[in-house]
C-alpha cells in the first residue's frame, strides 16, 4: 500500500470564483514558499517546518499544493491508513489573503479524488480539528472522539526545580504516607518496549476500554489499533507509557521535544493521555516531564490531550503546584470523519 510522491496529477475543473487553481505534488524546493505562506500559524507552534521533509519521504503520504497564477496559496497533506480504508487529511495551510474564498474546499476535493482514483478501497476521510464544531460541521462530519487540550508554557530550568520538589504523584516533598488503598500509592509508570506495545495494542483488548472510541490519537493523528498503523507509529520517536502492563488504567504517548519557530530555544512537547484516573494521569504527566526536560535549556510549550473532565483539575495542578503558565483556556481536539464518494 503506497502513495508515491510521483503520482500523476489528474486535471480538476477550475473553479471560476477562484480565478483558476493549479495543483501539484510538493517538493523540497517549495519549502521556503510554503513557510512564507503560512507564517505565524498556530501562534508560532507550527510543526510543519520540522516535519515537511519527512512527510515528502513517507510512502503512504502525498503533499499537494494549490497555486494561483503560479504562486503557492494552499497546502494539504493526505495519507492512507487503517489498512487502506481511511484517508487522513492534515496540515492544511491557506495563504491569509485567500482564506474564506473556498480554496480549502477545492483542495480537499481534489485530494479526495486523487486518493480515491489510486485507492478505490478508501471509505472515509478523517481529520482532527481544534475549533468549535457547529451545526454545519455535523452536517458534513461524524464525531469520532474528542479530548480536552491543556497547553502550558515554562522554562526548562524552572520546571526541573519544581519537579525536584515533588514526589512521583505530584505531592510536595516530604509527603505524608498515603492510605494503603489510595491509588496515589501506585508504583511508577511503566515504559513500554516493542514487545509490550504489540501485546497491549494488538494481541489483547486491554487498551480498547482506555482509548477514546478505540482510537489511538497521537499528535493529532487518529489510528485504529492495527498492525499497519502500529508500523507507522513505531517509526516515530514516541515514549509509550502505562500505569500497569498487565491491567492498564491510564496510557500515554509522548513525543520527543522538537524546536518550533516561535523563537530561539523554544521547544514543543506533545502528550496524548488516555484514561480517566486523575492521580495516574498526573503521575504519567510528571514522568514525561522529568524524562524530557532533563537536558533541555530554554522555553517549552507543552500540550497535553486528555479526557475532558480531567482538564480543570490538571489545569489547577499545573498553575498552583507546577507554577507554569496556562497559555489558553479549555479547547477541544475533535476527530471527525466523512464518507469518501
Amino acid at each position: 500500500m503506497k502513495i508515491e510522491n510521483s503520482l500523476p496529477i489528474p486535471q480538476l475543473p477550475e473553479a471560476p470564483s477562484q480565478g483558476g487553481l493549479q495543483f501539484a505534488v510538493a517538493t523540497e524546493e517549495d519549502f521556503d514558499e510554503i513557510m512564507a505562506m503560512s507564517q505565524d500559524i498556530y501562534g508560532g507552534l507550527d510543526y510543519l517546518p520540522t516535519r515537511y521533509t519527512a512527510w515528502l519521504q513517507e510512502s503512504n503520504r502525498t503533499v499537494i499544493l494549490a497555486r494561483k497564477q503560479g504562486k503557492v496559496i494552499a497546502l494539504e497533506s493526505v495519507c492512507v491508513i487503517d489498512d487502506g480504508e481511511t484517508m487522513l487529511v492534515e496540515g492544511l495551510r491557506v495563504a491569509p489573503q485567500e482564506r474564506g474564498k473556498g480554496v480549502a474546499g477545492h483542495l480537499l476535493r481534489f485530494c479526495s479524488q486523487l486518493v480515491k482514483s489510486k485507492y478505490p478501497e478508501v471509505k472515509v476521510s478523517r481529520l482532527t480539528r481544534d475549533d468549535q464544531l457547529g451545526p454545519k460541521d455535523f452536517q458534513k462530519y461524524r464525531l469520532i472522539t474528542k479530548q480536552g487540550i491543556l497547553l502550558v508554557r515554562f522554562r526548562a530550568e524552572d520546571i526541573k526545580l519544581r519537579l525536584a520538589g515533588l514526589g512521583q504523584d505530584g505531592d510536595t516533598l516530604p509527603a505524608s504516607p498515603p492510605p494503603p488503598s489510595s491509588s496515589s500509592s501506585a508504583p511508577p509508570p511503566f515504559h513500554l518496549g516493542l514487545t509490550e506495545i504489540h501485546q497491549l495494542y494488538l494481541t489483547t483488548d486491554l487498551m480498547r476500554g482506555i482509548l477514546p472510541n478505540a482510537t489511538i490519537v497521537q499528535d493529532w493523528q487518529p489510528f485504529k489499533p492495527l498492525p499497519s498503523n502500529m508500523a507507522i507509529l513505531l517509526k516515530k520517536e514516541i515514549d509509550w507509557m502505562v500505569d500497569d502492563v498487565t491491567c492498564p488504567t491510564v496510557a500515554s504517548l509522548c513525543t520527543f521535544p522538537f524546536r518550533v519557530p516561535i523563537g530561539d530555544d523554544w521547544y514543543y512537547l506533545n502528550i496524548d493521555m488516555f484514561g480517566k484516573d486523575l492521580v495516574l494521569v498526573r503521575q504519567q504527566f510528571l514522568c514525561h516531564l522529568r524524562r524530557h526536560t532533563t537536558t533541555l535549556k530554554g522555553h517549552v510549550m507543552c500540550q497535553m490531550f486528555l479526557d475532558p473532565p480531567l482538564w480543570k483539575p490538571m489545569a489547577e495542578f499545573c498553575r498552583h503546584t507546577l507554577q507554569v503558565e496556562l497559555v489558553k483556556e479549555y479547547t477541544e481536539q475533535c476527530v471527525v470523519e466523512s464518507d469518501v464518494v
